[in-house]
Order: C-alpha cells, then sequence, then structure tokens
C-alpha cells in the first residue's frame, strides 16, 4: 500500500499541537531519558515506540475505565487505547525532531459485532514512512518496531469490509479526537468509536 503524506509540508510532521503536545514537560523528559540510553535517532524511535507499547497499557486490557487523549496525559497516566498511545508516541518522536504521522485502519470488532477506526503512527526515514502500532501486545498480537516491512497488531481483512487507510495525517483526525474528549469513561467511548473515516 502507498501511504499519502495529507500534506506535502514535512514540518507539519514535526509540530506540537493540543493533542501531541510535544512542547509539555513531561512529553520533555520522557524523550530526553530515552535519549540519553540510545545512540542514534533510530535506535531512539525503537525505543520511543518500546517504551509506548509496553509501559503504557491499552486501558482495555488493564481494565482501566480513564479516558486519555493528550500526549502528555497518556504519558503522565499511563494509560490510553490505541489513540491515544499514538499520540503519545507521535509526541515523543517529534520531540526529538524525528517526523511522526498518525494513520489509521478499519478493523472488525474481536466478537464481530461490528467495526471500529485503530490507530497507528508512521515514522519518517530515509525518505520513506514506516507504519507502526504501539497498541500493545497480548496473545495474538505481537506488533514489533520496524523499517523493514510493517509487523503491526493486525492485517486488514477486505473480505470482512477491513480496511488500511493510506493517507498519513499531521494532525490526530476530528473523529478520533472528539469522541475521546466527549467519552466521560472508556465504558462509553466503547459505544462512540469511529466505525469508518
Amino acid at each position: 500500500m502507498e501511504l499519502i503524506q495529507q500534506t506535502s509540508d514535512l514540518s507539519a510532521y514535526l509540530a506540537a499541537d493540543e493533542v501531541i503536545d510535544h512542547h509539555h514537560p513531561v512529553v520533555r523528559e520522557t524523550a530526553a531519558r530515552l535519549a540519553d540510553r540510545v545512540a542514534d535517532s533510530y535506535a531512539y524511535a525503537q525505543a520511543a515506540y518500546e517504551f509506548v507499547r509496553d509501559t503504557i497499557p491499552h486501558s482495555a486490557d488493564s481494565g482501566d475505565l480513564r479516558v486519555t487523549w493528550r500526549a502528555s496525559d497518556v504519558l503522565e497516566q499511563r494509560t490510553g487505547i490505541c489513540y491515544a498511545k499514538a499520540h503519545a508516541l507521535a509526541a515523543l518522536l517529534r520531540a526529538e525532531d524525528i517526523p511522526a504521522a498518525l494513520c489509521y485502519q478499519r478493523l472488525l470488532h474481536d466478537d464481530g459485532s461490528g467495526h471500529a477506526v485503530h490507530g497507528l503512527v508512521a515514522v519518517r526515514f530515509n525518505g520513506a514512512w514506516h507504519r507502526q502500532d504501539p497498541r500493545g501486545n497480548k496473545p495474538g498480537v505481537d506488533a514489533r518496531f520496524s523499517l523493514d516491512g510493517e509487523r503491526l497488531a493486525w492485517i486488514p481483512d477486505e473480505k470482512s469490509s477491513e480496511v488500511d487507510y493510506p493517507v498519513l495525517y499531521a494532525v490526530p483526525h476530528p473523529a478520533v479526537v472528539s469522541v475521546l474528549k466527549a467519552a466521560p469513561d472508556r465504558p462509553a467511548l466503547w459505544k462512540t468509536l469511529p466505525t469508518a473515516l
């Protein structure tokens, strides 16, 4: 699949905003701590990915009812669903001047009861974008950081109307942000997740 930048302006994929708030002290401190342990930007990107994937539980896996959406809150509260974790990873990457985009898939719920949009991140190295899924592994999910072929949590099945959306967004999709902001808790969020973009 060919990934398509929402904007040709690469600086948009380094920008801070209300959601990807990489100017926030919590993001800066986390990024600095991770950067101190590695030799280069490749190693930093992998370390940031593994930090978000492994140390911030997906709230559905952990049973956490809180809903986070701002990158700094995800890092501070150590919880979030796929979108929130993608926001945190994008902020950590951008904090170290690594272009990061938000991207999405449309996937069938585990119980087959309908579809939901799933959030990912794409990181740019050597003139190419590489999608990463920091959702968090669990039985049946083994996502890994990779610049050499995708190692995502799920591969969409077109027969089930699942979709890989090719657009690389510089800011999180408004449909995603609006449901995260409006949800008082995760059970309420589960009822309002976008089913398509």
